[in-house]
């Protein structure tokens, strides 16, 4: 908008300066035909005319009948005899007049007639095509529609999802009752609806998000958002076995996605290193491609002293590198610093690379590192911790994050 302005008084300015410069340089003595000082004044609002007609700042309508007038009187003072002379210093007031007086006009035509707000940048999200107040706006819109027809089962579950991409978590689960009550048979509407409702109560499961999490696996025993849930609603009751359960069936339904498959099987890993600890019960093997694959399981915790420097939401990545080799990590699970101390199980299901697994080395490495940026990368003010070295298949190792990386 600034630039717009900028310009604009440029523009005004140099055609003050050529219209106003040659009156101010001739003295009160020099005489011009009547006639030929009128044409120019005339011609010169007439182009002004133009310009603010090109612009949008004068509507046709205002333009026709500016220039009606303009013609007229040039019309009439050249009826007027062309010999007539007439001093300079006369016509120099009024022109100069008239010439603060276009610009004058156009820029108030312009905020009359115009629409100066096209000129202000609209704060805009680029990366989504919408603004906040624009989607909020049509989830308002959506909800009024929902109110004139309130048995569209799809509106209130489209409803419910923007809602809960906003971030209004109890709205979504109101507008998630009302699309499981039109849609009662569908496994992914109540698991959605056990998902927000866990939102509302910071994050747990426990409670009418569980039961409404069985009522889907029984409408789809095989529903992988279902599954992931009843895995944490069981985790979160401490039932390790139950959870390892949930969570290997999810494994085997998602083998086309290797991001997905590494993350459950880090929580399957996780879930049975609990249970053996809890229950003194042998873990069950973890299952691998390569013979004889180890790992390294145990717990990471984190030094007193650092305490009041870590968030509940910083990140937490535990490791396993070759003690002797490459330095790029072999394995590696992420976990939030809310959950520290953290019970640990790095294997072979868990590796970064397809020809880099931890079963490849004898002796290993373990750390783990607090990140408030969630790089992978190290980055000064990341705190660290690191094992000694340590045979593959080692258990109840315990890494201590004590090192602020400087």
């Amino acid at each position: 908008m600034i630039t717009f302005w900028i310009v604009g008084i440029v523009f005004i300015a140099v055609a003050m300066l050529l219209m106003v410069v040659p009156l101010l340089r001739s003295k009160s003595s020099d005489r011009v035909l009547r006639s030929a000082a009128n044409v120019a004044i005339y011609r010169d609002q007439l182009r002004e005319l133009e310009a603010d007609l090109r612009a949008g700042s004068l509507s046709a309508e205002l333009y026709e009948q500016a220039r009606r007038e303009i013609e007229a009187r040039l019309l009439e003072d050249l009826s007027a005899p062309d010999s007539a002379p007439v001093k300079q210093q006369k016509w120099r007031g009024p022109a100069i007049a008239l010439a603060l007086a276009i610009p004058i006009c156009a820029v108030g035509l312009y905020f009359i007639v115009g629409n100066p707000q096209a000129l202000v940048p609209a704060d805009t999200d680029t990366s989504h095509g919408l603004n906040a107040q624009q989607m909020q706006a049509m989830v308002g819109r959506l909800a009024e529609r929902l109110k004139a027809n309130p048995d569209d089962g799809q509106g209130w579950l489209m409803l419910g999802r923007s809602y809960g991409v906003l971030g209004r978590f109890d709205d979504a689960a109101s507008a998630y009752a009302n699309a499981v009550e039109r849609l009662p048979g569908d496994a992914q509407v109540l698991a959605d609806y056990a998902d927000v409702l866990g939102m509302t109560q910071g994050e747990r499961l426990q409670g009418k998000p569980e039961t409404i999490i069985e009522r889907a696996l029984k409408i789809d025993p095989d529903n992988p958002k279902a599954l992931a849930l009843a895995g944490t609603a069981a985790f979160e009751k401490k039932d390790y076995r139950a959870a390892v359960n949930y969570w290997e069936h999810l494994q085997r339904l998602v083998t086309q996605d290797p991001e997905l498959t590494r993350s459950v099987s880090a929580s399957i890993a996780e879930a049975r290193a609990l249970d053996e600890q809890t229950s003194g019960r042998p873990a069950t093997p973890v299952p691998s491609t390569a013979q004889g694959a180890k790992g390294v399981s145990g717990v990471v915790k984190l030094a007193p002293e650092l305490a009041d420097k870590v968030a509940p939401t910083d990140t937490v990545f535990i490791f396993a590198r070759a003690a002797e080799g490459p330095r790029m990590p072999l394995a590696i699970v992420r976990k939030q610093a809310r959950e520290l101390p953290i019970t640990f199980k790095l294997d072979d299901s868990m590796a970064m690379a397809p020809d880099m697994k931890i079963s490849k080395f004898p002796q290993l490495v373990v750390g783990a590192r607090i990140s408030k940026s969630s790089n992978a990368a190290p980055q000064a003010g990341d705190l660290q911790g690191l094992s000694g070295t340590v045979t593959n298949g080692t258990a109840g190792i315990t890494v201590l994050i004590d090192t602020e990386i400087r």
